[in-house]
């Protein structure tokens, strides 16, 4: 009869029927084994043992019958709410995963095997992660010396291209071949579960935390912190001078006051474009007032830009809370991009406008996966922040994608986003690459140009061009771009670990005004030439990028020499500070 009810209703329920047929074969089993126990009791002589034989099956029996009334207490709470919406839904399939896997009392779940509850090691994941990097670094390291004999060869040898370019060639297939065994290994090892339920858990967690904050029981005597969004920059840039202006909110348990009125992508302010940060508290009104640091009792500060900020706190990016830290790292590979993704998460809810408009972009342009977010900034930023990136370097690292992609899954057609200031890049890409669907808004292009960035229009375009970066299953672009790193911010809070999606053409990732961002070494090494620096086991490196050709460039701390060394020889060291752990938040 269940079973009749739950095929009677839409592919959601349908989800629900292996899960009954495992049920009964788990009680099918149950009764063998209970018949075989009896009979193994009648015909034994040592009845000690028949007798603990029959116990256990006795008490197998009494947790089927849990089971069995806890499912079908589940089945009837699902089809009472069959015609709600979609997040209710799939809340009750979480809540009947959860089941499977663990039941309330904390010991083995239902179909439970093999692996605990709380996850695998932090040396585990920190060995399983750095396996992989180090695999790409192989062969950013193999890539470059490779194509310099290429050239030498050219000049001097051109019967060696053939063989060097199959050497490439075949080598690209080993690396291809190396990083998908290591992704089978992580979704073999048991603890797929645990990661998807530890992304879910944290981000709960920080959002309640962030939502109390901007919440206080009493907004004429709360703490603030008053932040003007009219930093001179662009859109992503004044993005990041929010998310600074949350962070210090956070580390001093002050509700964050954003005075946006005026703002030069919209004059009605931040309210008209993405929902109020606070629910009952958005006026700077208070007994005192003070510039930063001011004191502890001063009830509303004014923050500064993060440039101008002093006195410098220890708690700006890079550094992640102490108290989520042991979490973050295990689940994690770049903890400071996630920690920043979820003060994005709770900034940027849109309004149903906004909402809307981000609909009917996505309908418009045929957005659809598999695809990869290609963001080619042009304009104002080449020859002053950044160089000039042809599209056929973009489209280099887009083929490597998909070549990974298609030795686990059938790819119906390769899709690719543009996003760009400058317009002909989308007709560009569309005429070079007639094989790929190449998605993109030529208009919205048009609107990012200097002259007509700070309008309406243009600010839209922004926002639909993050949030379908944001969506993309991998990302192609310059780290020098604001607008590319907010993308990969907020691709964090979709998946458990998105730190790999990328490929940057120039930078690492980095958050402006940050911290020092060093990284410790964890194998020696000795210059080979002058260009090179000595690096000892336990030193710190201040890196200042990767060049993606096998080495890094940074300041050894012991030695101060500057220059380049082997990138896999050493790891991030993450920055880890105390911040308010909000005990009142459970």
């Amino acid at each position: 009869m269940i079973v009749r009810q739950l095929m009677g209703l839409n592919p959601w329920a349908r989800v629900l029927v292996p899960f009954l047929f495992v049920w009964v074969l788990f009680v099918l089993i149950f009764y063998s084994k209970l018949n075989t126990s009896a009979a193994s009791s009648s015909s034994s002589d040592g009845g000690d043992d028949s007798l603990k034989r029959l116990e256990r099956a006795v008490q197998q029996l009494e947790r089927s019958k849990q089971v069995d009334q806890e499912l079908r207490l589940l089945v009837d709470e699902y089809l009472a709410d069959a015609g709600t919406s979609a997040d209710r839904k799939q809340h009750f399939i979480d809540e009947l995963g959860s089941k499977l896997e663990q039941d309330a009392t904390g010991s083995a779940g239902w179909f439970a095997v093999g692996r605990p509850r709380n996850g695998p090691s932090l040396e585990y994941e920190r060995l399983r992660r750095r396996v992989e990097t180090n695999t790409q670094e192989l062969w950013n390291f193999l890539q470059s010396e490779v194509t310099k004999v290429q050239k030498q060869a050219l000049r001097s040898a051109p019967e060696l291209a053939k063989p060097l370019n199959a050497f490439l060639s075949l080598a690209a297939d080993h690396k291809r071949s190396l990083l998908t065994d290591i992704e089978r290994m992580r979704a073999a090892d048991g603890y797929e579960a645990w990661r998807h339920r530890e992304a879910a858990d944290l981000s709960e967690l920080v959002q309640k935390r962030l939502t109390r904050l901007q919440n206080p029981e009493n907004c004429s005597t709360a703490r603030k912190l008053l932040c003007r969004l009219n930093k001179g920059c662009g859109y992503g840039c004044q993005l990041h001078h929010v998310v600074y202006c949350f962070i210090m909110a956070y580390a001093t348990e002050r509700t964050l006051i954003l005075k946006s009125k005026g703002w030069r992508y919209h004059k009605a302010g931040w309210e008209e474009v993405f929902q109020p940060i606070s629910d009952t508290c958005l006026d700077s009104n208070g007994a005192s007032h003070a510039s930063w640091p001011g004191q502890s009792n001063t009830q509303v500060l004014t923050l500064p830009i993060i440039d101008s900020l002093n006195p410098r706190p220890p708690y700006l990016p890079l550094a992640i809370p102490a108290d989520l830290a042991p979490r973050l790292m295990k689940l994690h590979g770049d903890p400071i991009v996630w920690w920043i993704g979820q003060f994005l998460k709770y900034l940027l809810k849109p309004t149903g406008e906004t909402q809307q408009m981000l609909e009917n972009g996505i309908e418009r342009l045929g957005f659809k996966k598999p695809i990869v977010g290609v963001h080619v900034r042009r304009t104002d930023k080449v020859g002053t922040e950044a160089a000039f990136h042809g599209i056929e370097e973009y489209m280099t690292a887009v083929d490597d994608y998909y070549d990974q992609l298609e030795l686990t899954e059938k790819v119906d057609k390769r899709r690719v986003f543009v996003a760009s200031d400058d317009p002909k890049v989308i007709e560009e890409t569309k005429t070079k690459y007639p094989h790929y669907e190449v998605i993109g808004d030529p208009n919205v292009a048009k609107m990012a140009a200097v002259s007509t960035r700070y309008t309406d229009s243009s600010l839209n375009g922004i926002i639909l061009d993050i949030h379908l970066l944001s969506l993309s299953d991998y990302l192609v672009c310059t780290f020098s771009s604001q607008v590319c790193r907010v993308a990969y911010e907020i691709m964090q809070s979709m998946y458990p670990d998105a730190s790999g999606r990328f490929r940057s053409l120039d930078d690492i990732y980095y958050y402006g005004g940050q911290n020092s961002h060093n990284r410790e070494v964890v194998l020696p090494h000795e210059p080979k030439n002058h260009d090179e620096i000595q690096i000892r086991p336990g030193d710190l490196v201040g890196v200042a990028g990767n060049h993606w050709n096998g080495y890094s460039k940074g300041k050894n701390l012991r030695t101060n020499q500057v220059g380049l060394f082997p990138s896999f020889k050493v790891n991030d060291k993450i920055e880890i500070v105390e911040l308010p752990k909000y005990p009142y938040v459970k």
